[in-house]
């Protein structure tokens, strides 16, 4: 079995979550690593052992020896780096949204479909053990989802990223932290939304975005979905799904699941591992291996970014 070679780009706090979930996969080889400080990114993959460091990722993209690149670069450069790797020949891992715009997202899928290469979404929700107990559940008919009310909620009244650290950009949250929770309703439910609405507060003075925002949802079956999101929230921080089922309640905050008593519900046998960013760098590789469409493809995930235009244009209206 011949090992992938990957590039890697953006250096920073979940390039490095993608970096520990591929040194626990065999037949996998981190060998570039692409970043905007060079200084800060040799660090980073001296701690990885990975050989080639650059601040170009055209530079990894001509390089004939890599298979494959994982996208972790700022939201506005997601869709044109993607767009680079498929023209490059590389199957693509692009993280979480995969586009700020629907046109790009569609362009995406159109381009993948000519190259035929395994084109794939950060879509971690889809992957995170407590989610899939979950969709199991549904699956088996043992579930029927009448509510997800869930609560994206992070502190980031300035410029910071997951770690704490400056960001060089700016995110969004609607077309990034939304998009977790669009698709996700619409995966579980395994229906497109036929009612959409959204609400945003003010805007921040200095990074020109909202702050708050609220999303309702419902699918054709009758199931809904309402979620908060905000940048305001100081504590608890994280995101938190509650799924209200005809045949219980359930609580996910990422790879743990409790029931709406409280108790914790062992999903350490769902999966191979408990790490969904692992996961899904799995399901990217045999996929790749396999030759066949992984469970985030840019086409699976396409509706969802749909959505999210549709929901950008209630927010105009709702101003």
């Amino acid at each position: 079995m011949a090992t992938i070679k990957v590039a890697l780009a953006g250096a920073g706090a979940f390039g490095i979550k993608h970096l520990e979930g591929i040194a626990k996969i065999d037949g996998v080889e981190v060998v570039s690593l692409v970043g905007r400080e060079l200084e800060k990114t040799k660090e980073v993959a001296k701690r990885f052992g990975v050989g080639h460091v650059t601040t170009d990722l055209n530079e990894s993209l001509a390089r004939p020896d890599i298979d494959a690149v994982i996208l972790c670069t700022p939201t506005q450069m997601h869709a044109s780096q993607a767009i680079s790797c498929l023209k490059a020949g590389k199957h693509v891992q692009v993280e979480i949204p995969m586009a700020d715009t629907v046109a790009d997202a569609e362009e995406l899928v159109r381009l993948q479909q000519q190259t035929g290469l395994v084109a794939m979404a950060g879509h971690t929700r889809r992957f995170n053990p407590s989610h899939q107990w979950v969709r199991n559940k549904i699956k088996a008919g043992e579930l029927t989802i009448q509510q997800m009310d869930v609560q994206t909620y992070f502190f980031r009244r300035t410029n910071i990223n997951a770690a704490g650290g400056q960001r060089s950009w700016t995110d969004h949250l609607l077309w990034h932290h939304a998009c977790h929770t669009v698709d996700l309703f619409q995966y579980q439910t395994n229906e497109v939304a036929s009612h959409v609405h959204a609400m945003q507060g003010p805007m921040h003075p200095d990074l020109k975005i909202a702050m708050d925002m609220s999303v309702q949802m419902k699918v054709p079956s009758g199931a809904i979905c309402t979620l908060s999101l905000s940048f305001n929230n100081d504590g608890p921080i994280g995101t938190f799904f509650r799924y209200i089922c005809d045949n219980g309640t359930y609580i996910a905050s990422y790879d743990d699941l409790f029931d709406g008593k409280g108790n914790k519900i062992d999903v350490s046998k769902v999966d191979v591992s408990m790490n969904g960013i692992e996961l899904q760098d799995r399901d990217f590789f045999a996929a790749i291996r396999d030759k066949r469409e992984p469970n985030s493809s840019f086409n699976r995930v396409l509706p969802a970014y749909q959505v999210l235009g549709r929901l950008e244009k209630s927010l105009a209206e709702s101003d």
